[in-house]
């Protein structure tokens, strides 16, 4: 590989900005052999000026696989995580701004240039984009999950109070000014990005959600490990994280809107029990699922768009589940935290 002098005299001129590109990985064989070759193109033609893997103590061939396909490799000393595995690389990276890209997203090719576009104004100190809406997993939840993400990501507002790790860069200076990721709060894969963007935004910077920035998602979700992840790995710490740090924002998936729509989805399954048990008329129940549907109508006539009638019905269905997790999620952490009175800082990881 071409030395890092070397990389620096030559970054693209349209950039603007020196670009590390920083990859953890963990047994991620499957994923690197279809994500990092577009990411070493770009370091070939100069747009970029390193790609950084940080093997998380694979067992499996990944390592070498990387080495291989041209990046550059360096172990993160033990099973840290994610967070863990960027604050080591963040250490050695030698350009200005750190683009963050998980294992299992393959960036578009026009990404870096995109990027460096957000980094125009000098009080912006991070961005971060979407997952594009043609997911290579052809099963309903794989299908369903991507393109809520991408749906949220493509609606919300520029200015954005949070973080996205999956692709999303920071400048170094601001990232190493906060700590970089907090492992010792978060010490599994978690929302350990989304309260980076909190701490960044506290010290005063901007953060952009640029939705031209795509990747595709490789993974494939199935009920049980998507459940896990929504429920354990972001509901749950993020509402400890809100009632416990930063309040509620009108950002993404939490704003005054969502609110409503969630307690909309816990007033339908109120009434539909209650006619199941006869307690209530099924026309209250019929009448309560159309305000459903039409306060979810965007979202059902994306899905329609994208994926026909059929995945439209079961998508606006599934979100209703998704609305009443979250929700449950929110209402046990508010009874821990505010009757049970667990510490602030057990409570958050």
């Amino acid at each position: 590989m071409a030395d890092k002098s070397q990389h620096a005299g030559m970054q693209h001129e349209t950039s603007g900005v020196k670009i590390s590109v920083i990859m953890p990985v963990y047994n991620a064989v499957a994923y690197i052999s279809r994500s990092l070759p577009p990411l070493i193109e770009m370091l070939r033609n100069h747009e970029i000026l390193e790609v950084i893997v940080v093997d998380d103590s694979s067992n499996d061939e990944t390592p070498q696989l990387a080495v291989q396909l041209g990046a550059q490799v360096i172990p993160s000393g033990g099973r840290l995580g994610p967070g863990g595995a960027r604050n080591c690389a963040a250490g050695v990276a030698v350009g200005d701004i750190l683009w963050f890209v998980d294992a299992d997203v393959i960036v578009a090719r026009d990404a870096a240039h995109t990027l460096a576009t957000g980094f125009t104004e000098p009080d912006v100190v991070a961005v971060f984009g979407a997952y594009d809406d043609q997911p290579p997993a052809h099963n309903f939840l794989s299908q369903y999950k991507n393109l809520v993400h991408h749906y949220y990501h493509n609606r919300s507002r520029r200015e954005a109070a949070t973080f996205w790790s999956g692709c999303g860069a920071v400048r170094k200076e601001a990232f190493l000014q906060v700590g970089g990721f907090d492992i010792e709060l978060f010490t599994r894969p978690s929302i350990e990005d989304i309260e980076l963007g909190y701490r960044m935004r506290d010290a005063g910077g901007r953060i952009l959600l640029l939705p031209d920035l795509r990747g595709t998602h490789l993974k494939e979700w199935r009920l049980l490990n998507l459940l896990h992840t929504e429920i354990f790995c972001r509901a749950i710490p993020w509402s400890r994280l809100i009632l416990t740090r930063t309040g509620l924002h009108n950002d993404l998936n939490v704003t005054p809107h969502e609110r409503v729509r969630a307690g909309l989805a816990g007033l339908l399954m109120i009434v539909l029990i209650s006619a199941l048990l006869g307690i209530a008329s099924w026309w209250i129940a019929v009448t309560t699922g159309t305000v459903v549907m039409i306060a979810n109508r965007h979202l059902i006539a994306f899905f329609y768009r994208r994926k026909g009638l059929g995945f439209a019905l079961r998508g606006a269905l599934f979100h209703q589940l998704y609305y009443l997790y979250s929700s449950a999620a929110f209402v046990w952490c508010w009874i821990e935290i505010k009757v049970l009175r667990l510490h602030p800082r057990r409570v958050v990881a």
